[in-house]
């Protein structure tokens, strides 16, 4: 009886073995994504989700049992919101998008997974083929966080009517900054309400003029350096043009300004019909480099949109295949060229003159950024330091400028606001 209840015992559990088995095999892996919907440039965006489908759809005819998964609908601006909120609970994606003013937060606090060791055992990736700005921008410490997947640098929004209406050429892309100074003075009348420039920081000034704000590491300051200085002299120059008058969004909306600094994703949103006709209509503009100052070139700020993977994900080498995906297949990154506003962060892609012809058909008079412009833009773009405490030291700068404004911006007061600023960041 007892061999007979050992026998019955032992195949029941056999047939438990294969049960659980053929449930094991049939099971699909669940891959999740985190993704925000519309634009994070604030342009015009049809299917924000083609691109990723399309990559789902790749991705999982490669991968058998693996299904891909993300939760749609959540806006650009509630984004980070939604991410904090996931990873505070620990159930966030296996692999997210990572928006420019949230990286060093995510690294800091340990949600990102470093890709170095992956990078140096993939025989199948290869960083060159990056811009390394782009590639930079995922960097914190020296180590590798995140991947580009899409790249917006700033540019120089140019009015050519009000050019051509004070008898002014439209500057090339390697004007300096006495150049843009003698337009804008040339432009400048205030009794008619005419004016050079809005929104140039001297900020702007500063990435054009070869200098630096704080060191990678976050721990120097450098407000008192003279290409520092010489960027917040040359600001403050074209300021004074307007007497006094602050410049507005709507004076440069009604076309009465000649220069603007705007993300190339506006550039790209708003110079095709139709949406041109539905925002800078009034005025014939193109965009240019950003002028360089004595000390520096033709290079502005670039912000880059990146994809990272969770350090606690149970699928770190299906995301990191997936991550891959995104942000080196040059077929999805042709797609994503095309459909959204910003640049690809490779090269190959970026500056293939076949698809910026399909880019630039819509732009009236022919013109749109050629492969050379292209690739001195995204080669030579600044990186803006990442660390824990960037946001209060930079605060901490803007007002000590403010304050030294009705000094001649001495150096001595520089001096003593950097003595302040270094002793904070190395106190954070």
């Amino acid at each position: 009886m007892k061999k007979r209840i050992w026998k019955w015992t032992a195949a029941a559990l056999l047939i438990l073995c294969l049960c659980l088995a053929v449930y094991a095999g049939n099971r699909e892996t669940v891959l999740t994504i985190g993704v925000y919907s519309g634009s994070y440039w604030n342009t015009p965006n049809g299917n924000c989700y083609e691109i990723l489908d399309e990559a789902i759809s790749v991705f999982e005819a490669s991968h058998p049992g693996v299904k891909v998964e993300y939760v749609s609908g959540i806006p650009a601006g509630d984004y980070s919101e939604w991410l904090a909120g996931r990873i505070m609970m620990g159930t966030e994606p296996d692999l997210y998008f990572v928006l420019p003013e949230d990286f060093d937060l995510l690294v800091s606090s340990g949600a990102l997974a470093q890709l170095d060791e992956r990078i140096a055992a993939d025989p199948e990736f290869d960083t060159v083929v990056y811009y390394e700005p782009c590639l930079r921008s995922g960097q914190y410490d020296g180590k590798q966080y995140t991947l580009p997947h899409e790249s917006v640098p700033t540019i120089m929004f140019v009015n050519k009517t009000l050019l051509e209406e004070n008898g002014v050429p439209m500057p090339d892309n390697d004007w300096t900054w006495e150049d843009f100074y003698n337009i804008c003075a040339q432009i400048t009348h205030v009794d008619s309400r005419q004016y050079g420039v809005y929104g140039y920081s001297w900020l702007d000034a500063m990435y054009s003029n070869g200098a630096s704000l704080f060191s990678e590491d976050g721990r120097s300051c450098y407000l008192a350096e003279d290409k520092v200085m010489e960027a917040i002299a040359f600001s403050k120059r074209l300021t004074d043009l307007n007497e006094g008058y602050t410049v507005s969004t709507r004076d440069f909306d009604e076309g009465r300004v000649a220069f603007c600094p705007l993300l190339y994703s506006e550039y790209r949103a708003y110079q095709p019909y139709p949406w041109r006709v539905k925002k800078y209509s009034a005025f014939a503009w193109d965009c240019v480099t950003m002028p360089a100052g004595s000390s520096g070139g033709n290079v502005s700020e670039i912000h880059t949109m990146m994809l990272g993977i969770s350090s606690r994900t149970h699928h770190a080498d299906l995301a990191w295949e997936f991550c891959k995906l995104l942000s080196i297949d040059e077929a999805l990154q042709r797609k994503l060229y095309t459909h959204s506003h910003g640049i690809s962060p490779l090269s190959a892609v970026a500056e293939d003159p076949e698809l910026l012809r399909q880019i630039h058909h819509d732009i009236p008079e022919g013109s749109g950024f050629s492969p050379e412009m292209i690739h001195q833009i995204m080669s030579n773009a600044v990186v803006v330091p990442q660390f824990n405490a960037y946001s209060q030291a930079m605060n901490m700068a803007e007002n000590a400028i403010k304050n030294a404004a009705g000094n001649r911006l001495g150096q001595s007061g520089m001096l003593i606001a950097e003595s302040e600023i270094n002793y904070f960041l190395n106190k954070s």
